[in-house]
Order: structure tokens, then C-alpha cells, then sequence
């Protein structure tokens, strides 16, 4: 089998492969159009002994050859070379932007002749990337965004992996330049990191490095539709990893991906958003793991969203079917769905609202010991955000629900004490929101209460045993 045939078998034909991932709207692709004009005097840099006669040869023929292809095929060795040797020996920017784009052009026209380079990085024993990682840190914002775009490249369309350390100093740039403000390279990081996920050994690695919050922290600001699209289809390609989807909500992506949903104007952007809802559901090997899914998109309101466009027309087959199949699997799960399921799912969201169940008796009677499942889960979830929320509104509920998990739960105050969920109740009732200190004050009166209750019965238990005594010794009842 051959090294192209392998790679086909590696990268999973997404629906996207049809469009030029690096589209020439962006600027890097505006700049680089610019930089294939211009004609680097070659002879200046043999002359001052900058690059070797062999370089010279090569880079000049190159040049002014119409059948490049031809010409990398009878000169494997000496290209990847004379590329390698420009690149360490030149210092001037106009003249590495332009050998930059000569080997992104080469690249994008043959996949496979990133394995020129990799045979070449072999035989002399050091990593393909290092030249394009080492201009990752330069201070022409082209030189960094064309290196990582070929960087992506050599992961993606290689048989070979590029390695650990390399890949998380990668993974850590593509992260800082995300969160850069006003970064006019956004869609072009945005891209390298699309190609890269694409190949499942670098998404755990992503993931190491923070990267599912940072995507999630990005989209759930103001991002135009492009970079949304771009964003979300990285968080797509990564569900098609059953334990990665089965791991996504941790992140809440669900109702992040379901706010855009209900707001998004742009069809590519319901698509994808709608194809990684899907995933959710279909990819995860622990059912009780889709369910918990399924019971998050009907709290974030996907269902409703679902009704309308099952009143629009869409052209695109994929969202029809789509939408069919979530609204199946979300009408189903709303049947099965037990009070507790819903509470629980919206406490792991972390969107703490108003719902019926917080209000009902019945449910604090019959469910209160459920929050001590799992090590207690909820109730840390809750303590967390009790902690970390600047939400008036979650701090309100968050407030009342551990003042009714303790009066319906003859140990909740010891257990809400060991999780240091009294300390930081207390701490609330000065905060700034009249709704958060009256919460409060009402949940602390509970701790309270527990105690009051539980020495009244101590009370009357111990009058009930003296006055059997009285009884038993004068005969009188």
C-alpha cells in the first residue's frame, strides 16, 4: 500500500474536504499572492557565501522552471535540502516569506511530498518542524502564520507523527494566538488547528494542553461567523472519538453550542453546530452517557430550536436529517426523563435557573440522599459554584439548594461543612445582589434549624423516657 493510500485510510473523508481549507479570503493568502511576485536576487547571496553553490543551483532552477513537480520528483534529496539550508542561512524577511510560500505552494499542490522532507529530516537525524517552529517566534506576523500553516501540514498529511515536545510547544502557540486580541490571523490559526484535529493521536494532546476550554471561552464571546464555524468544526472533528465525546459536557459545551444555535443567522454554522449535537448522541459507548446528553440539549432549549426549523427549508440533506434524528432522540429522552435527571444535568451545566423542581418539596423528600451519589457529585458541583460563580442568579438557587438538601437530609449540614459549603453560604450574605444575601440568609437559617430541630427531638425523647420513669414508679399514667 502506498504512503498516499495510508494517508486516506488516516484522515476520515469529512464533508469539508471539497473546500480549500486555507481559503483566499483570508490575509495570509491576500499577502502571500503579493509575496509569489516578488524575484529574491539569489546571485547576492552566493556572492557574500550565504548559501552554498548547490542551493544556488537548485533554488535559481527552481525558480524559473514551469514543471516543478517534475522537477522536486528528480531532485528529492537536494530540495528538501536547499529549502532546509534557505531558511537557516537567510536572515532577511521579504526573502523567507517568499521560500516560505514556495514550500506551502509545493505542498498544497502534493500532499505527498511532505514525506521530501521527512525523508530528508530522517537521514539527518533531527525533527521535520524544527526550522518552522523556530519561526514561530519571529516578528513578522506572516513568517509565524505561514510556518504553522506548513507545520500543519507535515502533521496532517504525513505518515509520521510529529513529536510530544514539538507538538505541545505547537498546541500551545495555536492556543496563545487564539486568545490574542485582535488578531488579524485568527482564521489562518483557526485553519491550522481544523487540519490538525483531523487526525485523532493529536486530539487527546489538545486537550492536555486546555484546549477545549479555550475554544469554548472564545465562542462564548463575540466572534463573527466565520471563526464560530471554524471553531465548532474543530469541537465536531473531536467528537468522532467516542471517549472524547463522552467527555465534551464536562466542558459544557451543550449549552455554549445551543446559545450560537438559537442565534446564528448562518447555515454552515447550524450545520455543524447540529452534526456535533449528533455526535454527542451517537458516538459515546456508555448510553447513560448520550442520555445525559440528550437531557442537556432539552434544558438548553434545543427542542424548541428543532421546531423552527422544521419550518424552514433547508437545501442541505445532512441538516434534514439532522434535525430528524435529534428531534427523535430528544422527544424519547423527555418521556424517559425522571425529575432527578433533570436536576442533575442542569447542576452539571452549571446553568443554575429557576426550574420547577428546585421549588418542589416533593422532590427535596424523595431525592435529597440522591445528592450524596457518586461522592457526592452534585453537591461539590454546587459547593464549586457557590465558590467560582459570578452569576447572581446561580448563586441564588445554588444558595437554596443547599439549604433543602440539609433540611430534607438528617446529616446534610456535617456533610455541606466537610465540603466547605457553610463557609462560603455565610460569605454570600453580604454580597452586592439583594436576591444572593436573601438566599442566603434563608439557607443559613436552615443550617441553622437542622441543629434546633435536631435538640428538639433530643428534648423530647429524653421528657418521654423521664416521664415513663415517673409513670412505671407511681403506677399513674
Amino acid at each position: 500500500m502506498t504512503k498516499t493510500a495510508i494517508m486516506k485510510e488516516i484522515l476520515p473523508a469529512f464533508p469539508e474536504e471539497n473546500i480549500d481549507m486555507f481559503a483566499a479570503t483570508s490575509v495570509l493568502q491576500q499577502q502571500a499572492a503579493e509575496i509569489r511576485n516578488l524575484n529574491p536576487n539569489w546571485s547576492s547571496y552566493l556572492q557574500s557565501q550565504m548559501i552554498s553553490q548547490d542551493v544556488f543551483d537548485f533554488i535559481s532552477a527552481y525558480d524559473v522552471t514551469d514543471t516543478k513537480g517534475q522537477f522536486l520528483n528528480d531532485n528529492r534529496q537536494q530540495s528538501a535540502k536547499a529549502f532546509f539550508s534557505l531558511l537557516e542561512h537567510i536572515s532577511k524577511e521579504s526573502t523567507i516569506q517568499y521560500v516560505l510560500v514556495l514550500i506551502d505552494d509545493l505542498l498544497t499542490e502534493d500532499r505527498s511530498r511532505v514525506e521530501i522532507f521527512h525523508e530528508y529530516a530522517l537521514k539527518k537525524n533531527e525533527p521535520v518542524c524544527g526550522n518552522f517552529l523556530n519561526l514561530l517566534n519571529a516578528a513578522d506576523g506572516f513568517i509565524n502564520n505561514m510556518s504553522a500553516r506548513i507545520i500543519a501540514k507535515f502533521a496532517c498529511y504525513s505518515t509520521d507523527l510529529i513529536n510530544q515536545t514539538d507538538l505541545q510547544f505547537y498546541l500551545n502557540w495555536i492556543k496563545e494566538q487564539l486568545l490574542s486580541a485582535n488578531n488579524e490571523y485568527m482564521q489562518s490559526v483557526a485553519r491550522c488547528l481544523q487540519m490538525l484535529l483531523r487526525r485523532d493521536e493529536y486530539r487527546t494532546a489538545f486537550i492536555s494542553v486546555d484546549g477545549i476550554s479555550t475554544l469554548l471561552s472564545i465562542l462564548s464571546g463575540r466572534v463573527n461567523f466565520q471563526i464560530q464555524y471554524q471553531l465548532i468544526f474543530c469541537v465536531w472533528v473531536m467528537t468522532f472519538n467516542p471517549r472524547l465525546a463522552e467527555r465534551m459536557n464536562k466542558f459544557n459545551v451543550i449549552p455554549i453550542l445551543a446559545d450560537i444555535l438559537s442565534d446564528s443567522v448562518k447555515e454552515k454554522v447550524t450545520r455543524i453546530i447540529l452534526a456535533v449535537f449528533r455526535n454527542l448522541i451517537e458516538k459515546p459507548e456508555d448510553n447513560t452517557t448520550s442520555k445525559e446528553h440528550c437531557i442537556a440539549m432539552v434544558q438548553s432549549k434545543v427542542l424548541k430550536q428543532l421546531s423552527i426549523f422544521e419550518q424552514r427549508k433547508f437545501d442541505d440533506e445532512d441538516i434534514v436529517e439532522d434535525i430528524q434524528f435529534l428531534n427523535e432522540r430528544l422527544q424519547a429522552s423527555v418521556q424517559d426523563l425522571s425529575s432527578f435527571d433533570e436536576y442533575a444535568t442542569e447542576v452539571k451545566s452549571g446553568r443554575l435557573e429557576w426550574s420547577p423542581v428546585h421549588r418542589s418539596a416533593q422532590f427535596w423528600r424523595e431525592n435529597a440522599s440522591r445528592l450524596n451519589e457518586r461522592n457526592y457529585e452534585l453537591l461539590r458541583i454546587l459547593v464549586h459554584l457557590l465558590e467560582t460563580s459570578r452569576d447572581p442568579l446561580v448563586l441564588s438557587v445554588a444558595s437554596f439548594d443547599v439549604g433543602e438538601y440539609v433540611r430534607h437530609y438528617p446529616r446534610g449540614k456535617h456533610i455541606i461543612e466537610q465540603l466547605g459549603g457553610k463557609q462560603l453560604v455565610m460569605q454570600l450574605l453580604s454580597h452586592d445582589d439583594a436576591n444572593v444575601r436573601y438566599e442566603a440568609l434563608l439557607a443559613v437559617q436552615k443550617l441553622m434549624v437542622h441543629n434546633w430541630e435536631y435538640l428538639g427531638r433530643q428534648l423530647e425523647k429524653e421528657q418521654g423516657t423521664s416521664s415513663d420513669r415517673t409513670t412505671a414508679l407511681t403506677g399513674k399514667a
